[in-house]
């Protein structure tokens, strides 16, 4: 795998080489093509104008930046190299704080940070300094010409790269509607605290699976197995309603969540170096 930016960890006067590589694997989409029903010819978008509606060759565009309505100052790929170039080479490392004390929506994108040559001891010292204080060390790094806050966390037996949303790009909360004024009954919450107990299992990720794209896919398949025939419509489900008899939702769902096969447990792995 390819790194996608090389440069060096800093914190104090300590400077550590090192690559980033994606943590998570990007999963492709399904993709559908527009087409001409027809002859099934396929669609195909075009580069036009909006002054003359004229179809516009690659070797005619340029990037602008719209600073006024209608107003434009083109910015090509020389000027984005004079902005903050030494940035783009170091994560500096601007203060340690708890990880519980961050809120987890800021946290939004991976990377593994692999240790870069003469870097070993310093790499593996940050690391099992944060582990062992519990906390993470947060950084602004310059990636694809963009500024981002991050975070450095252990992760098993090495570090990891967080890309962090800014607090400004948050939504509050305030601007959402939640129930209020709603007093729920001791009896209501103690099956409500019965049915998490019941429903709750060791972690296991490997039971998830995109059921959706799954289904999708198995849907394709017989569409081109049919030659592209209508298949028979999907069963009708009932309409909910948002009325319900609380109490006895929660005592179905208990019953229900007791008569669940039980599940294998599996044994204990040794704790993982994990922020």
């Amino acid at each position: 795998m390819r790194a996608i930016w090389k440069g060096a960890v800093s914190f104090g006067l300590v400077s550590i080489p090192i690559s980033l590589y994606p943590a998570t694997r990007g999963k492709e989409e399904i993709k559908f093509r527009l087409l001409r029903d027809s002859d099934m010819s396929p669609v195909h978008y075009k580069r036009v104008a909006e002054a003359d509606g004229k179809e516009v060759p690659w070797d005619h565009i340029v990037k602008g930046y719209e600073y006024a309505k209608d107003e434009f100052v083109v910015v090509t790929d020389e000027d984005m190299d004079r902005v903050d170039i030494e940035a783009t080479q170091t994560v500096d490392i601007l203060s340690f704080v708890k990880l519980e004390d961050v809120n987890p929506l800021l946290f939004y994108k991976p990377y593994y940070m692999e240790c870069g040559k003469g870097g070993d001891k310093a790499y593996v010292l940050l690391r099992d300094a944060l582990r062992d204080s519990g906390k993470i060390g947060i950084s602004k790094v310059v990636i694809k010409t963009r500024q981002h806050l991050a975070a450095l966390k252990p992760q098993e037996s090495g570090l990891m790269l967080e890309l962090m949303h800014f607090p400004e790009e948050l939504l509050d909360a305030s601007e959402f509607k939640v129930p209020a004024d709603v007093t729920v009954a001791k009896a209501e919450m103690k099956m409500a605290l019965q049915l998490i107990d019941s429903m709750t299992e060791e972690w296991n990720p490997e039971e998830y699976k995109d059921e959706y794209r799954e289904a999708v896919e198995k849907m394709i398949e017989a569409k081109i197995q049919s030659g592209g025939k209508s298949l028979p419509a999907a069963p009708k489900k009932k309409a909910g309603t948002n009325v319900i008899d609380l109490a006895s939702v929660l005592q179905r769902s208990i019953q229900e969540a007791s008569q669940r096969p039980a599940k294998p447990r599996r044994g204990k792995s040794p704790r993982k170096g994990a922020a």
